[in-house]
């Protein structure tokens, strides 16, 4: 029994997909546009199922649905900074809570997910879709059977041209670029670390430690918005706190390395980068190629296609076609589905509170570093101590 709260372009996007799996009901919608309620409703009514109630008296109508609806986890996609009040609402009121990315946009928020998890005993997962995507099962797969051997170095991020997204209408209340004008980060970091992190087995094993972070200077939306709205528009005059690249390093425990980018406000084609190197080959996505010592070429890249053939991650081979209607390639649905076969059956989420906060954190670590001339900073450890006992995911097939 789930409630939503949030949809729009990636709310709905979920409603579709819960539509289509087995032991969902959804009991209720909640919007701050009742038309976008009364949306929701319509298609939940059309796939023969009962009409969800409808909230959508102000902001924080979502309250009365989590103290109201008996339901069993609240969904939220809305903007970024009502994530965090969405869930604890929820987790407060006896229901779990699942979130789109980032769960947290400062460190305090954070905790508060993880305290507020912990005092109430309800789960809260941050829906990482790129988890899910096909090269990352790959090689999630390739490294835990051992073909990249001990892992060194990864590179990752989120290297999207956001231009027309922020500057544009597409978000209700132009919420996303009002991000870009007060803050100075990585903003954005889940992406391409989540799946990186799960091959590095953060909080089972390993953790990330502390972070340098560095941004360029701010270009890239003045000039898109003087070009496209013109030079008195006042996204043409705004002054960006924003760099339009950022990179990060993060140290681990174990020694090894990660380089994030983000980088949303320059003309480029769309990447994650997605590098695992280890001491014994190295993989790579935009584009995809893999080189493995003693099994690929001497110092040629290859293709990934032997290896899907070969290697193909247990849990793509069983959804993929089943999901291959879906948004993002198939990858949000695998993980909705995901969702609902561990809360129906009672084991592990694959991400958790824990997950969530190491992984969201990452923004408000890099701010700070940057605000301080890129010195180091330490990266909070949310689990206290109990990544150093937990288990690595393992090879999920279903």
């Amino acid at each position: 029994r789930i409630g939503f709260v949030g949809v729009g372009n990636q709310g709905s996007s979920h409603v579709r997909n819960f539509l289509n799996i087995d032991g969902v009901e959804i009991k209720a919608i909640c919007d701050i546009i009742p038309g976008k309620v009364e949306r929701m409703q319509g298609w939940v009514t059309k796939a023969g199922f009962p009409k969800p109630a409808g909230y959508s008296r102000g902001e924080y109508d979502f309250v009365r649905m989590c103290e109201t609806e008996d339901l069993d986890l609240v969904f939220t996609a809305t903007p970024w900074e009502w994530h965090v009040p969405v869930c604890v609402a929820a987790m407060k009121n006896g229901k779990h809570a699942a979130t789109e990315v980032p769960a947290a946009v400062t460190i305090d928020e954070c905790w508060e997910l993880v305290e507020t998890a912990e005092k109430f005993q309800k789960h809260c997962v941050m829906m990482e879709n790129c988890n899910y995507d096909r090269r990352e099962l790959l090689f999630l797969n390739l490294v835990r059977k051992g073909f990249f051997g001990e892992l060194i170095h990864a590179e990752c991020g989120y290297l999207h041209d956001l231009r027309n997204y922020k500057v544009g209408d597409l978000y209700e209340g132009q919420w996303r670029i009002k991000h870009s004008i007060k803050r100075n980060g990585n903003l954005y970091p889940t992406h391409g670390l989540g799946p990186v992190a799960q091959c590095m087995n953060i909080n089972r094993g390993n953790r990330f430690v502390y972070l340098v972070s560095m941004s360029s200077k701010s270009r890239g939306l003045n000039l898109y918005a003087k070009e496209k709205l013109g030079p008195n528009h006042p996204f043409a005059k705004q002054k960006y706190a924003l760099g339009d690249v950022n990179v990060s390093l993060i140290k681990n425990h174990d020694g090894s390395t990660i380089t994030l980018y983000h980088d949303t406000n320059l003309p480029r084609p769309y990447s994650r980068i997605n590098r695992i190197q280890g001491t014994k080959g190295i993989g790579q996505g935009y584009p995809d190629r893999i080189y493995i010592e003693g099994r690929s070429p001497a110092d040629e890249w290859e293709p990934l296609d032997a290896y899907y053939k070969e290697f193909e991650h247990p849990l793509w081979k069983k959804l993929s076609e089943k999901a291959s209607w879906a948004g993002h390639g198939g990858m949000d649905y695998i993980e909705d589905y995901r969702l609902i076969r561990s809360l129906r059956t009672g084991t592990p989420t694959d991400m958790n509170v824990y997950d969530a906060a190491a992984l969201s954190c990452i923004s408000g670590v890099s701010e700070k570093s940057v605000a301080k001339g890129s010195a180091p900073v330490q990266i909070p450890d949310f689990t206290r101590g109990m990544w150093k006992t937990w288990q690595p995911i393992g090879i999920i097939d279903g």
